[in-house]
């Protein structure tokens, strides 16, 4: 065990080596300062001054620090956060190969499945430092901006409507950032997936990329509602749930359950493809 974890933290350091695992931490502290300062136009502003009073609520009280915080998560991680975990997913392995160093490593006595397991915790934990990151982050600039107050949520695709006191609201926007992490961690997981079949780092990252997107054009064709538990999208959108007035816990297990059993499965199908692949070529 003592071995394992030091094998952990050595690809641990050697990921946050390369430049390119920070670019999603700079990318968002740059978003969310321009989606900040656009909610303070006047149009902006009374637009949402609107929906909030046009339902009977005091605009000044739920236009706070854990509103601007929320719309930020849900106008952005979805997409933005999926190509930088696309990117380094899909990295983690095929650049290893690319590289040449992944020969290096089969020549030591440590099983392939031992490597890539290392591999793919590793990816597991960067998605929630990732995820994390952002969710601090927004709440900070948040409350620079709007301050103490209630939290107001509007997800109408999700069928979500529902507005909280401080402590309430944070409690369960603390919850919705570790949901949307493990929700998130299967996007990883099928980026590794890619990265462990005879391609290049950008075209695991690209395809990917391609299957998330047309997965959540198809979620959200409504003649598709029927079939709507079959798209990778609509599981990974239970995070919102946690402000439901009375969340389903069984109905979340279930999401979550069908996430974490897809990210077992790519991770055992990668695992397969690598153990018949000849890396001495």
């Amino acid at each position: 065990m003592n071995l394992f974890g030091w094998q952990l933290r050595g690809e641990l350091r050697k990921l946050f080596a390369r430049k390119r695992t920070y670019l999603g931490f700079g990318a968002f502290v740059i978003l969310e300062i321009l989606i900040l300062g656009l909610l303070q136009l006047p149009k902006v502003k009374r637009s949402f001054r609107n929906l909030i009073e046009s339902n009977g609520y005091a605009f000044e009280h739920y236009f706070s620090g854990l509103t601007l915080a929320l719309l930020i998560l849900m106008w952005t991680i979805f997409f933005l956060g999926a190509l930088y975990l696309a990117l380094v997913g899909g990295d983690i392995l095929s650049k290893e190969v690319e590289d040449g160093t992944m020969r290096m490593m089969l020549c030591r006595p440590v099983s392939r499945f031992r490597i890539l397991l290392v591999k793919f915790l590793a990816c597991m934990l960067y998605t929630v430092a990732l995820i994390g990151f952002i969710g601090l982050t927004a709440l900070l600039a948040g409350f620079v901006q709007g301050g103490v107050g209630g939290i107001f949520v509007f997800a109408p695709l999700e069928d979500v409507f529902a507005l909280y006191e401080f402590g309430p609201g944070l409690l369960r926007y603390a919850g919705a950032v570790g949901l949307l992490s493990a929700s998130l961690t299967t996007v990883t997981a099928l980026g590794f997936l890619f990265s462990c079949f005879n391609m290049k780092p950008a075209a695991a990252t690209i395809i990917t990329l391609s299957l998330f997107f047309v997965d959540s054009i198809l979620r959200n064709v409504p003649y598709f509602e029927s079939i709507k538990a079959f798209f990778l999208t609509a599981h990974m959108a239970a995070w919102i749930h946690v402000f439901d007035s009375h969340v389903s816990w069984t109905r979340l297990i279930e999401h979550y359950a069908v996430l974490f059993a897809l990210n077992a499965t790519f991770f055992v199908i990668g695992w397969l493809a690598v153990e018949s692949r000849d890396f001495k070529s």
